[in-house]
């Protein structure tokens, strides 16, 4: 039937060279401009073409990062027979989940509830007005393994819709009805009560991977926000089980091939429960919160290692993901660089490896990272993915070779592979795009590493940024934009909170007031346009945001997945805000924010990590840290030093010389809970909402009161 039916209609092979796509400022849309498909980019075009023509929707939504994305281009929308019959029986339309994350998320929900899973690439059909009734993720051309092929589903999904039109529509509307229920929280609404935080860490402590580290079986994914909270609980009575959950993740996910071993920075996930074999592709935003967990266990654990892993990243994030000129960091770093690899540029055959190195060198280098005959790439058996399989203490005793012998044949060996890499291989694709929440979410993780590293350079860096960020995406009257440059992208709930946290944490660093004028602008824009007021917390849309067309369902983001959850990362900011300016409008907001989704957090556990953060800061309010002292005062600096090593999440550390402090650098509640202090003098204020322990000129007795406020043993302040 199928044969016949192309017989007669040969005419739909006929396509131009470039689709509509060709102009995109996406460049996972522009990378199917070649298809011989008529694609649309989402918007109301795609939708009154589907109404007028009475045809049903083909939903693709991926990214330029996805592996198998690439795969069902090149398979289905690149294979000319299933083109046509796309062409001919949907009205196909294509979206970049980085791009658009608001279409993302609904049709995601959609598509989980009708399948039992999500993820990329998201493959949905829809009514004309865009309301989902079936779909999956990744489908096979052709039937195989007892599964239908694309082309069934195709076929057989057309003739749905023309013949039982009531019974998918009626499918169509329950499913956004029960999408808009479940994406509000209706029944969520509880008494804020602070012991959730034990909840969720409960929830870690079940989860945890006695043998490997993370949280969970395969595939592997990091949460950080996990992280930070169990690192933040190891100081607490009962805290040292945490600290072992909580470093054994952290040297799992740095000693296996999840971290990038010679070039620094973490792939998305791993694909075993090892850590050791990962999906190759880096995305921004992981390695934004890795760089911040690596920094806290360095400041709680004091491991060497963890130093050197954080440095390791920023170094990669250089070299690789950043706009050095201008200020920026890129989205991502692809996988691949043809789908015939599977992480070709970042493995290594015995061969590919000895050819690098000297015979001294190879022999610590198999050793370290277990490089042999058989790898641990399935596409290519000889392929190994770099993990460290042996201590240095380890390859001394094997190779009667000192400790300063091995690390240094070493250190020429990771040398030597890098440039091979770089030099000889082609490089998987970096998306330039900018992206703002992604943008601050890293300007805060290199401002934390500029602080704990003492790294000048990752502090200019992130100020650059951030002035990029307010110079091209930020406007005050609606708040800041989704994308740096292109096209204009309005900005969601994630845009507005992380780019607030970012300017805080860019005001504890320099006493800029501008910084803070615009974090609070931006925050009460985003009560404003993104608040519920009745219910409690934030839409990731605005209230007053364009029509977004198809499942326009209103959503609170919650889980953390795979950004912090943009409502919990509100109530942290609206929190540090009030600590500030003792203003009861942020307090309010942060605690109706935390009682909109109190009923459900159990439940969420783990997945709400950033929320149990979140309902700690708010429980105990921002500690804050102010350092008095004239500029260049070197005992200042010794106490400002000592006030930085310490973690503490929600910690504020503010360097006040006399002249900042005259200038009212500092917001009113801060400066007036502020005791008549000679402000030329070194010493140290630390508070707590309206009230300071006594000031400290000592920096040991500084360091033991931080180390008592964190292990939450001190004493109120007065």
């Amino acid at each position: 039937m199928l044969l016949m039916w192309m017989t007669k209609e040969k005419c739909w092979l006929t396509q131009p060279a470039d689709n509509r796509l060709k102009d995109s400022a996406s460049p996972y849309l522009r990378s199917a401009a070649h298809q011989p498909i008529d694609w649309h980019e989402w918007g109301e075009e795609a939708f009154q073409k589907a109404r007028a023509e009475e045809k049903p929707v083909l939903l693709d939504i991926g990214a330029v990062w996805c592996h198998w994305c690439h795969v069902i281009d090149r398979e289905s929308y690149e294979n000319p027979e299933i083109a046509a019959m796309i062409n001919k029986l949907y009205i196909p339309v294509k979206v970049d989940r980085d791009e658009r994350p608001d279409v993302d998320a609904r049709y995601q929900s959609a598509v989980s509830a009708i399948s039992g899973q999500g993820g990329w690439p998201l493959t949905a059909f829809l009514t004309p007005d865009g309301k989902p009734f079936f779909g999956g993720t990744y489908f096979p051309p052709d039937d195989a393994g007892g599964r239908p092929g694309f082309k069934r589903i195709l076929l057989a999904i057309s003739e749905a819709f023309k013949t039982r039109r009531t019974e998918v529509d009626n499918s169509a509307k329950a499913l956004a009805d029960a999408v808009a229920k479940a994406e509000v929280f209706q029944d969520a609404r509880g008494v804020f009560d602070a012991r959730v935080v034990d909840a969720v860490v409960e929830s870690a402590v079940r989860q945890f991977d006695e043998q490997h580290g993370g949280f969970g079986h395969l595939p592997k994914f990091p949460h950080s926000s996990a992280i930070d909270l169990l690192l933040e609980r190891t100081k607490w009575p009962g805290g040292a089980n945490l600290q072992e959950i909580a470093e054994k993740t952290l040297n799992g996910m740095a000693t296996g091939g999840f971290h990038d071993q010679i070039g620094g920075g973490f792939h998305r996930y791993s694909v075993d429960e090892r850590w050791c074999v990962p999906h190759f592709e880096k995305m921004s935003y992981d390695n934004s919160e890795l760089l911040k967990n690596y920094l806290y266990g360095y400041q709680v654990l004091r491991l060497p290692h963890y130093r050197r892993v954080a440095e390791g990243l920023i170094d990669w994030v250089g070299e690789v993901l950043s706009d050095r000129a201008r200020g920026g960091f890129y989205s991502s770093q692809d996988a691949d660089q043809t789908l015939d690899d599977d992480g070709d540029y970042f493995t290594w055959t015995v061969a590919e490896a000895r050819e690098k190195l000297s015979p001294e060198e190879w022999r610590v280098v198999e050793l370290y990272y277990d490089i042999g005959p058989h790898g641990e790439m399935h596409h290519n058996p000889e392929k190994n993915v770099l993990w460290i399989a042996e201590t240095i203490e380890g390859i001394c005793r094997r190779l009667k070779l000192s400790e300063d012998e091995a690390a240094l044949l070493l250190a020429r060996a990771k040398g030597k592979l890098l440039a091979a890499r770089r030099e000889r291989r082609p490089t998987p694709m970096v998306d330039e795009t900018l992206y703002v929440g992604w943008n601050a979410m890293f300007v805060s993780a290199y401002l934390e590493a500029a602080r704990v590293l003492d790294r000048a350079d990752c502090r200019e860096f992130a100020l650059k940024t951030l002035g990029r960020i307010l110079a091209e995406a930020w406007d005050a009257s609606k708040g800041f934009l989704h994308r740096i440059g292109g096209p204009l992208l309005e900005g969601t709930l994630d845009d507005q909170v992380f780019a607030a946290a970012a300017l805080l944490d860019a005001y504890e660093t320099t006493l800029d007031r501008r910084f803070f004028d615009i974090a609070e602008r931006a925050m009460r824009l985003a009560v404003e346009r993104f608040g519920d007021p009745e219910g409690g917390g934030f839409f990731d849309r605005a209230k007053d945001a364009a029509p977004m067309g198809g499942l326009d369902v209103r959503r609170k983001p919650l889980q953390d997945s795979p950004t912090p959850g943009a409502n919990s990362a509100a109530a942290i900011v609206l929190d540090r805000l009030y600590g500030f300016t003792g203003e009861r409008l942020y307090h309010e907001w942060a605690e109706k924010t935390l009682e909109a989704f109190a009923g459900l957090i159990p439940q969420y556990g783990l997945f709400a990590a950033t929320y149990g953060l979140a309902a700690l800061l708010h429980a105990r309010h921002p500690l804050q840290v102010v350092v008095t002292g004239a500029a260049g005062d070197p005992k200042a600096a010794g106490l400002e030093k000592a006030a930085h090593e310490i973690y503490r999440f929600g910690k504020a550390v503010l360097r006040v010389t006399p002249e900042q402090l005259a200038e009212a650098t500092l917001p009113a509640a801060l400066r007036e809970t502020l005791p008549h202090l000679d402000a030329s003098v070194p010493q140290a204020l630390v508070c707590v909402e309206t009230t300071c322990y006594p000031p400290i000129a000592d920096r040991a007795k500084l360091t033991a009161l931080l180390s008592e406020v964190a292990a939450g043993a001190a004493g109120s302040p007065r």
